[in-house]
């Protein structure tokens, strides 16, 4: 396997538009986490309140990715991704022109999980594009769209401080203009895309087993990263008693790990295997975030966020190595699924964190419950590891699981 099979296996251009929608939408699903600190400022929240601020969208996207699961299996992913852009410059305006109460508030951060549940869409778009043998880097790119979290880390605190977050959530109605245009005249629907069935068929896959157990595989993964992503700036503030914008530096090195080595798991995964990539990453994971709960000195703690998010982004790409593989032709509405279980555990993490840390007066205990949660993960995974050798069909040495 070369990458460079990409571009005579597939279709770039549509890959590379999957990837733009993810990542401009992944920017606008996170945004109130980085301009978490001036929301703060601004509302007055309390530490439970601020894990619940930043958790809504995430949630919002876990319930939205299902619908637009279904959709994309239904109208295919070019139009159901133009409906979701669509959508998702609501929350913005109103982020833009109102958002003055705190409920505004609570009703901005559900809107803008329509902007999260893109995942749902861009994923089966490039999938359907690849033959089984690139499932994993191909998904890894398209799924490495949650870069989009830098630009929101890194841009939004600096236009925050001199803008306002009104102003600023503004701003982001530019990219997703920019991304809409580019999306209608690059992106193609593959000539894979199934037929429409009757809406109760999709449903059936919540009575596979390995369905759940990929929903909690990547609760851990996924949610890991976006529920980190989120809270992290105020994290930095709280702990570290860094302004809001080098906070906001901070967690874009972070999320830089996790992001850009999210193909790389998929690669690697192609090669080795997802269960094996994903064994020795659910260990590192555990590892950091235990390293972090002792809360350290800033540089020793800004490594162990570095490698434990990159753990978590490789982690995305060798889950959705595996997925492909299983359920190739419920890919639309598997991938809902599935994102919406890490948009659930990315809903959790950041309140666990908030209220345990409003209970304890501490951080430590949050991260040491992250790390047991890591190592829960890893015990499943070698359960049902073993079934899925057993009883998956997989023809010749082309994939690997």
């Amino acid at each position: 396997m070369k990458i460079s099979d990409l571009k005579t296996s597939g279709h770039p251009k549509t890959l590379f538009s999957s990837f733009l929608y993810f990542d401009v939408s992944f920017m606008i699903w996170v945004i109130l986490g980085a301009l978490g600190v001036f929301i703060t400022e601004e509302f007055g929240l309390s530490p439970s309140q601020k894990g619940l601020i930043v958790a809504i969208p995430i949630l919002a996207g876990s319930f939205f990715r299902i619908i637009l699961g279904i959709l994309t299996d239904r109208f295919g992913p070019k139009r159901t991704a133009i409906l979701g852009m669509t959508l998702t410059a609501i929350p913005l305006l109103w982020g833009l022109f109102a958002g003055k109460t705190l409920p505004e508030l609570y009703m901005i951060g559900i809107l803008l999980g329509v902007s999260g549940a893109s995942f749902a869409v861009a994923l089966p778009m490039a999938s359907r594009w690849y033959p089984p043998h690139l499932q994993g880097l191909a998904m890894g790119i398209a799924g490495a769209g949650n870069s989009g979290t830098l630009f929101a880390t890194l841009f939004g605190p600096r236009l925050a401080e001199h803008f306002g977050w009104h102003i600023t959530m503004g701003f982001a109605l530019i990219p997703l203009f920019i991304t809409f245009l580019i999306f209608i005249f690059l992106a193609k629907d593959a000539p894979s895309q199934p037929a429409p069935q009757p809406l109760r068929n999709y449903f059936k896959v919540f009575a596979h087993k390995d369905t759940w157990f990929f929903c909690i595989l990547y609760s851990v993964t996924f949610g890991g990263f976006v529920g980190l992503s989120s809270f992290l700036s105020m994290f930095f503030v709280d702990e570290y008693k860094l302004s809001s914008v080098q906070a906001g530096d901070f967690v874009t090195l972070c999320v830089a790990a996790g992001s850009f080595f999210r193909p790389v798991g998929g690669f690697i995964s192609d090669k080795v295997g997802g269960v094996k990539v994903l064994s020795f990453l659910f260990i590192g994971v555990a590892i950091c975030m235990f390293g972090v709960s002792q809360l350290p000195p800033l540089f020793a703690i800004t490594v162990l966020l570095f490698i434990g998010m990159m753990c978590l982004g490789m982690g995305n790409g060798a889950v959705f190595q595996l997925v492909p593989q299983r359920f190739q032709k419920e890919i639309g509405m598997i991938t809902g699924i599935v994102g919406a279980a890490g948009g659930i555990g990315g809903f959790f993490l950041p309140n666990i964190l908030g209220t345990l840390k409003e209970m304890t007066g501490s951080y430590a205990s949050g991260f040491i419950t992250f790390s047991i949660v890591a190592l829960v993960a890893f015990s499943i995974l070698l359960y049902v590891s073993h079934s899925w050798k057993k009883s998956w069909k997989v023809k010749g040495d082309a994939v690997k699981i």
